[in-house]
Order: structure tokens, then sequence, then C-alpha cells
């Protein structure tokens, strides 16, 4: 605790510039403060008020003599008596400097440097926690100009510190507030301010927001100090502001948003769809309706398309999409996305040269198609460097290497051994150790059974049979396998049979509904034994699934291998757009926007909330620009092709649960744990080398324990957060508008106590952090060798009576690879995993945060977010150790991957590694 109040400051007052050291100057009794003069008189002030006093004495603004005097003699009366002593206390302002700015903004920087010294300038002014008695408002000190703007426009650093002054009196009380116009033409990033002159030592304000032109948003900014105050808490001097600046976050709800604006507020995905380029991109909405149900996205206000009044309007790159002015992105992670996109252009442009160069190179016919990706690169082996990139900007960003321009990295998957993917091991370990390990769930019914309407989908048993896979078990029958806990299943039959007949219509898109069933072997690591391939049936006699097992010859083992890439096309499907999409960002979407609008600045929830809502609006409205919106990289580069967002809508309405996103919730309702409260997590893991359940299970407590701590602190009692309103609102607006499709499921959790609201923070924080970590940045480590995870699939498997069998005979390896993505598809695909697998320079981890000493004015909580981070950083050097046990061979082993998807640390790009606290990507 005495370490965490010096980094707070406590004993920075004994350092400041404005109090001085020595006993002479400054003394500090039980009952007086003593405070100079500039002629070195002594004014005595009893301390009666709780208030921090000024003691700042070289600038102190006199009163007249006869008052000096009076006070000078009168050292025994009440301060109520006298008349209250003015001083000036200083601001440290720290601003962040753009680190590029483009021609326009450097000549209003300049006009804004001159213009600053004849009263166009940055105007502060300070607000008391406390009422003026008179006033019957806040206590306010005089108005502060910002110093010195116009010396320090040139000044190139990161970030530059300006100062300002106050004269402020001895029954100002605390600061709780400040406010800020900016009279310049230019916004500005203002990071903190700390004010320092008080007794009690600097007040910090963190603010880490723009702030606009008066002429773009009129009026002025609140910042509240770092103290936290629950609502019924809240100063009187601080009442109104409070309410204000939420007032002024909920907008009115009309009007097209301006990019400068800072107003949060709900509307449906009516966005996705283009139909006035044609009724092939019309899309239907998804939200506000019983046939498409989905969470709420951030409302822009755009006018509707001129073809369909129910459709906003596109904005297309590169123009932005309207999100709060302080959710857009940050220079740094804006540099590495500009970047990233240019590299997607030149590997999408290059492919697409290729392929107009010859019909017959559209295709990969050998695996050293694949393997040139990465070995050869495009550009040097056409030799198109000179001409082509004169006709593309920015190619001084992109360094050419001796060997060739912009090579594909080496996969990770094929980096320690190239042909792991083809083995049955490697399949079955990525199921619990890959990009996507939720969805395999313990066999309880054999044979599984769908639960889709028979009078539509055909009949519901399954075609798996017990001698499919009895040779398989090791000697055990299949009701054994089950009791003992050793069959598991993949299981994509009800998610994908719906959408079947509408994906294989679509020129190049072939798809089955998969099952995969998995065998736990002596060695704790899993084998596939069988997948079921399901068609919609054509009629009531037609053979509509089927069921291939593993290999006994060669034409069987392509079958096998054909069978497994179907698989894996259904799993890059549903981690996609279920998975990854859906629970992590978009369903965190309406709670973010909630929280913006319900919860003030000040409420502890919303501190302990803020760092976990980082940049997602932003990347979730590049996504409905570029990634999920009609011929999007989703639509072009996945199997659903322009039913992808139906299936998301599908698996929200039928499989999404927000109680059922808490880790150990998860686990026990897959069936691959079971409650078992001698264990440390409460229950005890099915497979026991099950890696991202087992290092989840640590970050999931580490993440428990610390908002347990932090919500007891501030809720000692039920009745605190009975009485919440803020926290009353957010949650239930969350619910009731920001997921309206289904406020009325009677799963949505209760906010009544203590434990709620801890279950409650805990998988937001958890969904946010270690989960979207999970499931996002492995995506090009695995993702990027596409033979090993086909994002799509454009032939079914042939049968012997299929005019293709002939071919598929003649050349099985070429069947193969023509049946995955094409070279095109492959190589934009692969663009957009390595941009959405990388960790930016300005990633913020788990257990870190932006001023991690002041971002609260609560030392307990300080010291117990330190706490937080030592137990992170203990977290990964188990996971470091447990990478290295040859026992756990579902993570080491001969050429096997380490999984350090849930590692909470890592460097900047692709590293299959890190858990930053917030969706980002």
């Amino acid at each position: 605790m005495a370490l965490t109040k010096q980094i707070m400051g406590s004993s920075l007052l004994e350092r400041s510039f404005f109090v001085p050291s020595t006993p002479s100057s400054f003394q500090l009794s039980q009952t007086r403060f003593l405070v100079p003069f500039d002629n070195q008189k002594v004014v005595r002030v009893k301390k009666l008020a709780k208030f921090p006093v000024a003691a700042i004495s070289e600038d102190l603004v006199k009163g007249s003599s006869s008052s000096s005097s009076s006070s000078s003699s009168s050292s025994t009366s009440s301060v109520s008596s006298e008349k209250p002593v003015k001083f000036k206390v200083r601001a440290v302002i720290t601003v962040r400097n753009k680190i590029k700015e483009d021609f326009k903004e450097t000549i209003v920087k300049h006009i804004d440097a001159i213009t600053d010294r004849i009263g166009r300038n940055v105007v502060l002014e300070l607000v008391s926690t406390e009422i003026d008695p008179k006033t019957k408002a806040a206590k306010k000190s005089s108005e502060a100009v910002l110093k010195d703007w116009s010396k320090k426009s040139n000044v190139k650093a990161e970030r530059v510190n300006y100062t300002a002054e106050f004269i402020v009196d001895s029954s100002f009380g605390e600061p709780g507030a400040i406010t800020v116009t900016n009279k310049h033409q230019k916004e500005f990033f203002l990071e903190s301010i700390t004010i320092e002159g008080f007794a009690s030592g600097p007040v910090h304000f963190p603010c880490n927001s723009w702030v606009q032109a008066s002429k773009d948003l009129p009026g002025k900014r609140i910042f509240f100090s770092n103290k936290p105050y629950l609502p019924g808490d809240t100063p009187a001097g601080l009442r109104l502001l409070r309410e204000k600046e939420l007032r002024n976050l909920r907008g009115d709800g009309k009007g097209v948003r301006k990019l400068s604006d800072r107003i949060y507020d709900y509307d449906i995905y009516n966005d996705l769809g283009n139909p006035d380029k044609g009724n092939d991109l019309a899309r239907p909405n998804l939200g506000g309706s019983d046939m498409y149900p989905y969470p709420r996205r951030c409302r822009t206000g755009r006018e509707p398309s001129d073809t369909d009044m129910y459709a906003e309007s596109r904005v297309e790159k590169p123009l932005p999409m309207y999100v709060p002015r302080d959710e857009r992105f940050e220079e740094s992670k804006q540099n590495t996305f500009s970047v990233k996109r240019l590299k997607a252009v030149l590997h999408n442009l290059i492919p697409g040269l290729k392929a107009s160069l010859s019909a017959n190179n559209q295709d990969f016919n050998e695996f050293k198609d694949v393997d040139g990706l990465y070995s050869e690169g495009l550009l040097i082996k056409w030799g198109l460097q000179d001409d082509m990139l004169k006709k593309i900007p920015f190619v001084s960003k992109i360094q050419e290497s001796s060997q060739g321009l912009l090579k594909y990295d080496t996969p990770k998957i094929i980096s320690k051994d190239k042909f792991a993917w083809l083995r049955d091991d490697e399949f079955a370990r990525q199921a619990i150790a890959g990009v996507n390990p939720v969805n395999i769930e313990s066999l309880k019914v054999f044979p599984p059974v769908s639960k889709l309407d028979p009078e539509i989908y055909g009949p519901p048993e399954s075609a798996l049979k017990e001698e499919h896979i009895l040779s398989q078990l090791n000697g055990m029958t299949v009701r054994e396998a089950i009791k003992e806990n050793k069959l598991f299943i993949i299981d994509y039959h009800d998610i994908f049979l719906p959408f079947l007949e509408g994906i294989n219509a679509l020129d190049g898109r072939k798809s089955y509904a998969t099952r995969t069933i998995f065998f736990l072997t002596p060695r704790d690591t899993l084998r596939p034994v069988a997948i079921e391939l399901s068609l919609p049936p054509a009629g009531p006699s037609s053979r509509s699934k089927r069921v291939v097992t593993p290999p006994v010859d060669a034409t069987t083992n392509w079958i096998w291998q054909l069978a497994k890439a179907h698989v894996c096309s259904n799993d890059a499907g549903v981690h996609q757009l279920v998975n990854h999409w859906l629970r992590t960002h978009a369903c965190m979407e309406p709670f973010i926007l909630a929280a913006h609008r319900q919860l003030s600045a000040m409420h502890p929830i919303f501190k302990l909330l803020d760092p976990h809502m980082r940049y997602t609006l932003e990347i979730n409205a590049l996504a409905r620009q570029s990634l999920i919106n009609a011929d999007g990289v989703i639509e072009n580069c996945f199997t659903p092709g322009r039913y992808a967002m139906e299936i998301s809508s599908a698996a929200y309405k039928d499989i999404w649960r927000f109680d059922m996103d808490s880790l150990p919730a998860d686990l026990i309702r897959r069936g691959m744990a079971v409650p078992d409260p001698t264990e440390p997590h409460g229950l005890k893991l099915i497979l026991e080398d099950y890696p991202y359940a087992a290092d989840g299970l640590l970050i999931w407590s580490a993440i428990e324990d610390w908002v347990r701590t932090y919500v007891n602190h501030y809720y000692p009692h039920s009745s605190l957060i009975c009485n919440d309103k803020e926290l009353q609102s957010w949650y239930s607006e969350s619910i009731n508008v920001g997921h309206a499709d289904l406020r009325h499921e009677s799963w949505w959790p209760t906010l009544n106590n203590s434990e709620d609201l801890v279950s409650i923070l805990s998988i937001l924080i958890w969904n946010a952090s270690a989960q979207h970590a999970a499931l996002n940045f492995g995506q090009y480590p695995y993702g990027g060798y596409v033979p090993n995870r086909p994002p799509l699939m454009r032939r079914l498997i042939p049968e012997e009576s299929d005019p293709e069998y002939a071919s598929f005979l003649a050349d099985p390896q070429k069947y193969f690879l023509n049946a995955l993505p094409s070279l095109l598809q492959a190589s934009k695909f692969m663009a957009v995993v390595d941009t959405l697998s990388t960790h930016s320079p300005d990633e913020e981890y788990l257990g870190e945060r932006q001023q991690p000493s002041i971002w609260s004015g609560d030392a307990e909580i300080i010291e117990a977010f330190y706490d937080f981070s030592a137990k992170i950083g203990q977290i990964e050097k188990v996971i470091d150790s447990r990478n290295l046990d040859r026992n756990l061979r579902n993570r080491c082993g001969a050429g096997v991957l380490p999984y350090e998807l849930l590692a909470p640390s890592s460097e900047p790009g692709v590293t299959c590694r890190g858990v930053p606290n917030s969706v980002s990507t």
C-alpha cells in the first residue's frame, strides 16, 4: 500500500515546485495551515473544512492591504469570519501529438499557433465537488488559458506538456471536474491533466479523448478526476455535470452523425447490403425481426438507400464509417492497419494479374504452387515490379526483400513440420488446441440426432452406425466408450443443413453439413474415427447422408483427406461467423454502447470496463464496411457466401446464450468438464490435456478474482447494487435495447447482488480479452496454409457413379487442390487473416492499463490491480512450462505447435500468442 501511495503521487507533494519543503515556508500541524505570502508574511488558517487547501505561495494573489493586515492580525478568528484567501494552482496538461500530418493538417496547425496568441486558445476551468451557498451552483475557479501553445507547436515529441494557472480560494474545496474549451480550428488529443498545488497532493484527470474545436462541437468538454463515485455518492458540485455528460453521449437519436460526434446510439444491421448496385447485392436486415434476430450496432444515421427505404446507404472505403470520435483507432494502430491493407491490395492485385495472364492458372494444381506463395514471391516471379508498382500508391511503405516482394510469411502450422496437417492426430489436436477449440463436445448420444424439423430436413437420425467406429475403439463398445468419456463430437449438421441448398447453388461453392467423431486414445490424444457428410434430401429415396471412415488404401486415403477438408471448411465458417464475429464482436457491442450511455466516466464499473471496450466499435464498423458486407471478404472467402450472415443470425437465435459465455459454464454445457467443488476452478476437465480449457481456466479465475475484489470494494451490500440507477440502467438497456430480439429469454442473468455482478462482468471481460484472443490470433498461423484449413470448398467428394470420379482417380492430388479455394481466393483470405492476426505496437494486454497508477483515485484498487497483473504474469510462466511438458502431447512433441494463444503477452506482429484487453482485430 505504501508503494501504491507513492506511485499515486502522495509523496509528490514534498517534491512539488509549488510547495516549498523547508519548515519555515510551509508547516502543517494538526490544526493549522501556514501559507506564505509574497511579502513573506504568514496567514494562519484554521483547518475546519475537509477539503484540500491550496498551498502555492509565489503567485499568491494579494487582497487589499487592509484585508491582508486584518488576516495577519486575526490568527485566532474562524475561517467563516475571514475573507477567503486566493491562491494560484497549476495544471500540467499532456497533449499527444500526431506522428504524421497531411498538408492540410500542417497548415491548420500553423494557423492555430498564430491565432492562439490573439485569444483563439484553449481555455480550462476547475469545478469543485462543493456547492457555492450563494449561487447554489458548483464552485468554479477562474478560467485559465493553456500556455505556450504557439511556442511548442513545432515540437516533434509524441507527448507535449503544457501548463495553465487557476485562481482558487481557500474555500474552494476539492476539484472534481475540469472543463475544456478548444477555440482552435483543429481537434487535439488530450491525454491527461494533473493539478498541482492542493495540500492533499496532485489531482489527476485521465482524459484520453479528442477535444473538438468549438466550431465543430459547441460547448465545454467535461472531464472528471480519477476518483470514482457511485451515483448516490456523487458530490453535490458534480451531480449536474455527471448527468449532463451522459445526456451529451446519448444524443437524441436523430440526424446523420458527423465524424467529430461523440454520440452512442443503437441501430439494426441494415447496412450490409448495397441494393442500389443491384439485387444481387441486396441482403436482409439483421435485427428487429423474428426471422433475422441480431444484436444492435452503433447508429450512424445515414440516409436510406435509393432503392430500399429500409436499407441504410453505404459508405465505401476509403471513406470512414462513423463511430464516436474516441472509439477510432489511435495513430499507431491506424498505421498498422494501413500497411496491412496495402499489403492486402498488393496480394490481391498480383494473383489477379497472374490469373488474367493464363486462364488455366487460377487453381492450385500442385502443392508447390501453394509453397510458392511463401518461397518465391509473386512479383519477382513475374517480373512486374517496376511498371506495376508505379501504379500503386504508398509503395514506399513496403520493403522489398532480396528474394521477392511481399512474400507471405510461412504459417506456423508448417514451420515445424511441413506435413503435420496431413496427419489425423494433428487434425484432431487442432480441435482442442487450434484456432477454434470451442465446438468439440463429449458424445452422450449415439447415433447423434438432429433437432431440425423432419418435415423440412428429413429424418433426424444420423447415418452413423456402431459398425463404422467399432474397430477404432481399442476393443471397447460404443456404450462403454461413451460411459468412460472416450468419445467426442464436432457437430455442424444442424447449423449448415438449412442453408446447403442455397450454398451449393452458388457458383464455385460446395459444402456438406458435417459431423466428426473422435476417440480419446490411451495417450490422451484424439483420433478421428468417422466423418458424416450430409446434403439436403433431394427426395424420399435419395442418399443424402454419407459416412467416411479412416483410409485402408490409396483411394480411400484421398477420400478421407477430402472429407477432413470439408470438416475444416465447416469449422472455418462456424469459427468466423459464430464464435469469433458473433460472440466476441457483435454481442459485445450493445454492452459497450450502453456503458457509454448509462455509466458515468466516474462510475467505478465504467472504470473497470474501460480498457476492455477499446477499439471494438471501430473494428466492428470496419467489419460492416469490408468484411461481413455483401460481396465482402467473408462472402468471397468462406463457403456460405451470400448466406454467411444469415447463418450468424440463426446461431444468435438458436445457439448463443450470454450465461453460457462463462468459460466454466461453456465447458460443462459441452460435457468437456463436470462440476467438482474439490478442484481449483470448481470443475474437473474430462480431457485433462485440453490446452484451451486448461490455460483458459487459469485466466478465467484470475479475472473473476480481480472482478470480485473490485465489486466487493464498492458494493459491500447487495442493496447498493439494486439501488445503483446507472448500473441497473446499463444492464437493462444492454438487454432490452441492445439485445432486444432476445430480451424475453429466461436465461438472462439477474442483477440483484454482488455475485450476479461479478459473473456478468467476468463474462464480458473474458469475452473481450482471452476468448477473443484464443479465436483470433491463430487465424494466420493455422489458416495461412490453406490446405490445412480451407475456408471454402468448391467440389463435393465424388461417388463412383459420378462423371468426376475418373478424373479423381487419375489425379487425386489435382482434384484435392482444385477443390480448395482458387489462387485469388486463397491470396485474399491469407492477406485478411494476416491482418486480423497482427498485434499492433500500441496493444494493451491483460494485466496492463494506460496510466496504471492513476486510472483510479482509489489506492486499494490500484494495489489490487497490481496483484491481478502479477497473477497474469505468473499464469504466463505456467503456460510456458506446460508447453515444455512432454507428457502433454497436445502441446508438446516433435513438430507440435506449443499452445500459446492464451499466453498473455506478445511482441507486435503475427505471433500466435498474446491476450489484449479488448476486441480490436
